[in-house]
């Protein structure tokens, strides 16, 4: 089991927790299986990151494939199947996935469409903490960090949305309805050692949400005293927020609340930072 959690980039407890359950799931799902279409709820599984991540190595984009199969991915697709002269229709079935495994095999290794274009939105980037919306986030025991965190970037300017919501599900719906320009998630732990997370699976990086975790990483080590784990991980929070994410996991969480104050300054500074130089990876640690 704590094979599996690692594999998938979820929190490694060894207990088959309802994040568990559900990647394994999906982890049963391969391309080819079932039809994919788009459905309330979204179909999720493994077999329609495979179909996300061969459209984005063929240059359909269909953003970052987070195995989701929403709009944007259904879109993509018709766009494939009308290249390729199939029915546009949007539905992934048998005709269109040997379609799909002829001509990946035949297309060049490269990072794929959505690596390119979030390099390029990061490029373009705010340029100022004062132009960026942030969603402030927390999942319990740092309430404290996370208030004095969005009041501080308030105070440079930045404009703030805080949710609390106890689903990872509903505060990614929330940031992407709010349209931010990056997430910071708080969680606290037990003990040390902290850890700071950003979206990544193994055919995708978020190249924005890796920079802003760097940075705050490197902000955090001299409060924190030790250097946080860089992660990249695949947790809902992560997965399901469509703009840069970062989880940062802080323990013992006592030490942590009584350093709020410095805790919020390094990560206003990191943030500020990564608005100027978005794309500057920092200290990998």
């Amino acid at each position: 089991m704590r094979g599996f959690q690692q594999a998938r980039g979820l929190h490694v407890s060894g207990e088959c927790d309802e994040q568990t359950w559900l990647a394994l799931v999906e982890a049963g799902w391969k391309l080819g299986d079932r039809l994919l279409v788009l459905t309330a709820p979204q179909l999720r599984g493994d077999d329609v990151a495979s179909l996300q991540s061969m459209m984005n190595q063929l240059g359909f984009d269909c953003g970052r494939p987070d195995g989701i199969l929403g709009p944007a991915t259904t879109r993509a697709l018709s766009d494939f199947q009308k290249n390729c002269g199939l029915a546009p229709d949007g539905i992934c079935g048998p005709k269109t996935v040997r379609m799909l495994e002829l001509l990946v095999r035949q297309s060049g290794s490269g990072p794929g469409v959505a690596s390119v274009r979030e390099s390029e939105s990061m490029l373009t980037g705010a340029g100022a903490l004062s132009a960026l919306r942030v969603v402030v986030g927390q999942f319990g025991g740092l309430s404290a960090v996370a208030r004095s965190t969005a009041r501080a970037l308030r105070e440079r300017g930045a404009t703030v949305m805080s949710t609390d919501e106890y689903e990872a599900a509903a505060q990614a719906a929330a940031a992407n309805r709010f349209g931010a320009s990056a997430y910071l998630g708080f969680e606290a732990l037990a003990e040390a050692p902290s850890a700071v997370a950003y979206f990544a699976v193994p055919t995708f990086e978020s190249v924005g949400g890796r920079s802003l975790a760097a940075r705050l990483a490197d902000a955090l080590t001299p409060v924190l005293g030790r250097p946080p784990t860089l992660q990249g991980m695949r947790l809902p929070v992560l997965r399901e927020t469509r703009m840069p994410a970062v989880l940062c996991s802080l323990g013992p969480v006592r030490d942590v609340v009584d350093a709020t104050d410095a805790i919020s300054a390094a990560i206003v500074a990191a943030v500020a930072g990564w608005a100027a130089e978005p794309l500057h990876v920092g200290n990998p640690g």
